[in-house]
């Protein structure tokens, strides 16, 4: 049984590229309203230009929310400008990877900002919103969708820190959903194997080298498996939560 999202919010992080972009593009066309949320505005425009020819609403939001102060101003601007919020999906994240010695902090300091001081801010900021919506929605409950990896689970050499936020990210979305199951918020956590996104980047050169030779053979996801996946999740019947997800390519071992 599919849920319609027609008369609802989402706000998507990180939504001008990869998952998040894609994301906002299901939830769309599921019927809800979306706020998309990142630095890149220009992207963030194009997005909802491209959203808003397929009869759906976007609102772009430019936002750093691993400052505070801007990650509370996304979620109001997202209730004054949309009514609601139903769904949060906190997508904006970083891989950083290398071995911990002689690594440049500054990397980590990037990633537990974003990873997870921006989820933190973004959600504490969204949840007053988010209990009123599971009293009074339709669908009978609202959705914190948190993206976080299969580093969230397995842990490997050259990538502490970016395991470490990841299994934080878990760590949190289950005591959160402890907190809030009988206030009918999910939590939800999805945690992508290798996906085709711009997440490798960022890396140093010869880490990124070897990081995409480790995946070079296999046939990658793309970010919209990813948000099917997500939107699967807050389609389901209100008593139905969808905890945690992990999805890997096939031919992905580890």
């Amino acid at each position: 049984m599919v849920t319609s999202l027609d008369g609802t919010v989402a706000l998507v992080t990180g939504a001008s590229s990869g998952i998040g972009e894609a994301t906002a593009r299901a939830l769309a066309a599921q019927g809800a309203k979306v706020a998309v949320v990142a630095r890149r505005l220009e992207r963030l425009e194009r997005l909802a230009v491209e959203i808003g020819g397929d009869g759906h609403t976007a609102l772009t939001i430019q936002s750093d929310i691993t400052d505070q102060e801007q990650a509370v101003g996304a979620v109001n601007r997202t209730v004054e400008e949309l009514g609601r919020l139903d769904i949060v999906v906190n997508n904006a994240g970083q891989m950083l990877l290398g071995p911990i010695e002689d690594a440049p902090t500054e990397e980590w300091d990037r990633m537990i900002d974003l990873n997870l001081e921006g989820l933190l801010y973004t959600t504490h900021a969204a949840l007053p919103h988010l209990l009123s919506a599971a009293k009074d929605s339709e669908r009978g409950c609202a959705d914190v969708v948190n993206v976080s990896s299969v580093a969230g689970r397995i842990a490997r050499a050259g990538s502490g820190v970016y395991n470490l936020t990841k299994h934080g990210v878990g760590a949190f979305s289950e005591s959160f959903r402890q907190e809030f199951a009988r206030r009918k918020v999910r939590s939800t956590i999805i945690e992508p194997g290798a996906v085709d996104t711009e997440l490798t980047d960022h890396l140093r050169e010869g880490i990124k080298e070897q990081t995409r030779e480790r995946f070079a053979d296999i046939q990658t996801l793309d970010a919209a498996d990813v948000a099917d996946a997500i939107s699967y999740a807050v389609t389901r019947p209100w008593h139905v939560c969808l905890n945690e997800i992990l999805i890997r390519p096939t031919e992905q071992t580890g």
